[in-house]
């Protein structure tokens, strides 16, 4: 497999634009209330197989 070449007048480079600080208030907000609906959420140890003798 060779290198593949960027055909001309295309640019496969982006840049985002900046966060306005609405968005970021956004953003905060919904990431603040997803670790609150994950820290409620108890984690549950996985059933352990028990062995028996032979």
């Amino acid at each position: 497999m060779g290198l593949i070449k960027e055909p001309k007048n295309v640019d496969f480079t982006v840049q985002s634009d900046p966060w306005t600080e609405e968005e970021l208030k956004d953003f905060r907000k919904l990431m603040n209330e997803l670790k609150a609906k994950n820290a409620k959420r108890k984690i549950l140890p996985s059933p352990q197989k028990k062995k028996i003798g032979v």
